[in-house]
């Protein structure tokens, strides 16, 4: 059975590189819509529903035709703000959190997510890599690394064999990992890659988010301020999926320049 599917788009209006980014409008279009409209397109997914504390963006979404749910300024995270929201919306197996200033993410992406978790039934959490092929990103602790071995799913007493296009998150960092005992640069140009970039994007299995609040505090989650690590203190399996190039987010003006710049070239 195909897994019930729906996408989240966590959505502030508070913004401090680019302010109220999420309403900017320059190509005739929210920031917001064009995020909504790219990922409703995704073909194995179900609706897609903005979750915002802001009464204008909720306004805004509405306007369009998509639906958004308020929640609570207080929220520390996206993943906060779905799972305060989680009793309302659809009853789905999966609920893939999309960042609402991510409007050119490859569809492909999310469908990669979602497929995951229908061929590997025992992973909790699915996210994306990308191989990291730059010195000065594996350098760079805004770029966060994963340590990825293949994902074997477990056969009776043993591991079976690799599953397809599935690698299991050991752990994540913004130190440059695996160390190299002796570094040469060929190590950024293996097959298999050593380096991987991690990218922003979950699909959970409901019960995961369900549990949510009574998993145990990471202190490494606090450590490195990545969320994800408190997933795996807790033991939850992730699993992850390859797409050739980093998505490309929208947080300061220049970013925000370029953008409506790529959409004018393509008509939109």
């Amino acid at each position: 059975m195909p897994l019930s599917t729906v996408i989240v788009i966590p959505a502030r209006l508070s913004s401090t590189r680019l302010p109220r980014k999420m309403l900017l409008a320059e190509t005739g279009h929210t920031l917001i819509e064009h995020t909504w409209r790219n990922a409703s397109t995704a073909r194995n997914a179900g609706p897609a529903v903005v979750l915002t504390d802001s009464d204008e963006i909720a306004l805004a979404v509405r306007g369009f035709g998509g639906a958004a749910i308020m929640t609570s300024p207080e929220a520390t995270s996206g993943t906060a703000r779905i799972v305060e929201a989680l009793d309302r919306l659809p009853a789905a197996d999966v609920i893939v959190n999309v960042q609402g200033d991510e409007p050119e993410l490859p569809v492909a992406a999310i469908e990669t997510a979602i497929d995951l978790l229908a061929r590997c039934p025992t992973a909790g959490v699915a996210t994306l890599v990308t191989p990291l092929r730059r010195r000065e990103d594996l350098d760079d602790p805004a770029a966060v690394k994963a340590e990825l071995t293949p994902w074997r799913p477990p056969s009776g007493a043993a591991l079976g064999e690799p599953v397809a296009g599935a690698w299991r998150a050991i752990t994540f960092s913004r130190a440059p990992v695996p160390f190299a005992r002796e570094w040469h640069d060929d190590l950024l140009a293996a097959e298999p890659p050593f380096y991987w970039q991690h990218l922003g994007l979950y699909a959970y299995r409901r019960r995961v988010l369900e549990s949510w609040d009574g998993l145990p505090v990471s202190r490494l989650a606090a450590h490195e301020s990545l969320e994800q690590l408190r997933l795996v203190e807790a033991g939850i399996p992730i699993v992850a999926g390859v797409i050739a190039h980093a998505t490309r987010g929208i947080d300061t003006p220049k970013d925000y320049a370029a953008f409506v710049e790529r959409q004018q070239r393509l008509g939109r």
